[in-house]
């Protein structure tokens, strides 16, 4: 089939749209994040980032309920021989644009995120050979080899409506393909989600609209618009919540915010339950933590219990638990084996010894905290309290979250030690590890610690091709205790994004464990949010 087809009118365009979108009393759904929202799905990996890229478009598998990694979405089912993946597609799927979405969009959009080279791409370099269109219906995926984790991969592999993006795209480096529409796609959307881009300001607000052409439906108690507001003062986002203009929080409210809303009559507590950990990233290529003494020396220095407390949302919930290290007791890989970590200054001072920097000028280390988080403030105050204990000339600098994310793909301008909340953005571990340790994959926000191990390379890569399910466990059980012993992160806590909403909604996926999806951030689609009035 031709890749190119005819661009709707934009009389016809405009005539789509208006039909859209409801002609009744509309309910919004408003909710803020901490970081700017990107709308690009090729690019967004945080956490707003992978929900505007879950609501605006779809995937060929996405990630299931009640244990099981993934499930069928665009894709109604799937075989596999040797290195082919065949998927035959549902043809009843229409973008924004009133296109109808087949094989070449899938090949187009896997081909766009590999150019780009951005967001996701890593859970694919050098593992497909080649994207083909069988025919409208049906898509092949050939692998270079065997690649366990390539079905929970898809899950961040969007599909784009490839005739309406090229006919905005923009001259660029890629040949015929211009910028791939990557300036368009800034502030628009090309996508067939259940929800519509309506205008996006990264820094302020992103507004989208529920899409009534969605091929599953779109509940009429979902909201017919959503406001997402970023960066607001946690100050201001009480006194929405208390005065009613908000309905949700972000999960990054101080906690003593967040109780203080909690105890109100008119709110209720919600929970995304990953796989996320706490990340306080060591430059381990930047004196004086090149020095695997000195990460070992901080990480028993780091007062564990107090971290968590500072993450005590009510009496009864609290935001964090104790982590044994980067893979979450709930997900494929974790080693039941490991210690949890606690504070012990012995150790901390055993191995201080031994570290080859002696003198204070030498122990000089920065810690950078996201400024979009303020709780994250407190725990680098704490570290700063513990490091300072052992001699370490600590200080500590808050760094907005654009800043950080440029910053932080350089070993000079990285900090020695940073905070990032980090999920696997699939059901899988891989999608967190590999972006995070292995010295193949290009640096990111995720890979702060710059770590270079081979021992870590090879666990990473065998656990890429190990197929059989025992053996491949056993793999990433031995990365969790090599990851412990190299110590490119103090590993603070796991994390449950816990948020504060108003009793004007139900979003089931955070409230009901029967209903939780087997990724972090799938259940915020607003289709399941209910409205109640």
């Amino acid at each position: 089939m031709a890749l190119y087809r005819t661009l709707l009118s934009r009389a016809a365009l405009a005539t789509f749209l208006v039909h859209a979108t409801p002609l009744y009393a509309e309910t919004v759904f408003r909710l803020d994040a901490s970081a700017p929202g990107e709308a690009d799905p090729d690019k967004g990996i945080d956490y707003i980032g992978s929900v505007l890229a879950f609501n605006l478009y779809d995937a060929l598998v996405v990630p299931g309920q009640n244990g099981t990694p993934v499930a069928p979405h665009i894709a109604t089912g799937w075989k596999i021989d040797g290195n082919d993946y065949v998927f035959t597609l549902r043809p009843d799927i229409k973008f924004h644009s009133g296109h109808v979405m087949t094989a070449d969009d899938v090949v187009f959009s896997f081909k766009r995120l590999m150019a780009l080279g951005k967001g996701n791409s890593p859970l694919f370099a050098d593992r497909v050979a080649s994207v083909t269109a069988v025919d409208p219906q049906t898509v092949k995926f050939t692998l270079t080899g065997p690649y366990a984790p390539f079905l929970g991969a898809l899950v961040r592999l969007p599909v784009l409506d490839s005739i309406f993006l090229l006919a905005h795209k923009a001259d660029g480096k890629f040949g015929d393909m211009g910028d791939y529409g990557e300036a368009y796609l800034s502030g628009h959307d090309a996508g067939s989600g259940a929800y519509m881009l309506v205008s996006h300001v990264p820094e302020s607000e992103t507004n989208l609209a529920k899409f009534d052409g969605y091929f599953l439906g779109v509940p009429s108690s979902a909201p017919d618009k959503v406001r997402i507001r970023y960066g607001l003062q946690p100050a201001t986002v009480r006194e929405l919540v208390a005065s009613g203009q908000q309905d949700m929080t972000s999960q990054w409210l101080p906690p003593e915010v967040m109780r203080a809303l909690a105890g109100r009559s008119d709110t209720h507590l919600l929970a995304d339950r990953g796989s996320n950990i706490l990340f306080l990233h060591m430059n381990t290529q930047k004196p004086p933590l090149d020095d695997l003494n000195c990460r070992l020396a901080l990480t028993y220095a780091f007062d564990y219990a107090t971290a968590i407390k500072l993450a005590q949302v009510t009496d009864k919930v609290s935001a964090a638990s104790p982590a044994s290290g980067p893979i979450g007791r709930s997900e494929f890989g974790f080693n039941a084996s490991l210690p949890l970590f606690g504070q012990d200054i012995g150790k901390a001072k055993d191995y201080l010894a031994k570290c080859k920097y002696k003198t204070p000028d030498e122990r000089e280390i920065d810690i950078t905290w996201i400024t979009e988080v303020p709780a994250e403030e407190k725990i680098a105050l704490l570290m700063k309290a513990n490091f300072d204990q052992l001699g370490f000339q600590t200080t500590i600098k808050g760094a907005p979250w654009t800043l950080y994310t440029q910053q932080v793909t350089k070993v000079d301008s990285t900090p020695s030690l940073s905070e990032v909340y980090i999920d696997a953005p699939t059901p899988d571990p891989d999608s967190i590890l590999y972006n995070m340790y292995s010295s193949k994959s290009p640096p990111t926000w995720e890979s702060a610690s710059h770590l270079v191990d081979p021992e870590a390379d090879k666990l990473l890569d065998a656990g890429r091709a190990e197929t059989d399910i025992a053996k491949r466990k056993a793999i990433y059980e031995q990365l969790d205790a090599r990851l412990d012993a190299v110590a490119p992160a103090i590993f603070a806590s796991e994390v449950s994004g816990v948020f504060v909403g108003l009793n004007t909604f139900r979003l089931p996926p955070f409230e009901d464990d029967s209903k939780r999806f087997s990724a972090e951030e799938y259940g915020l689609q607003f289709r399941l949010v209910e409205m109640l009035k």
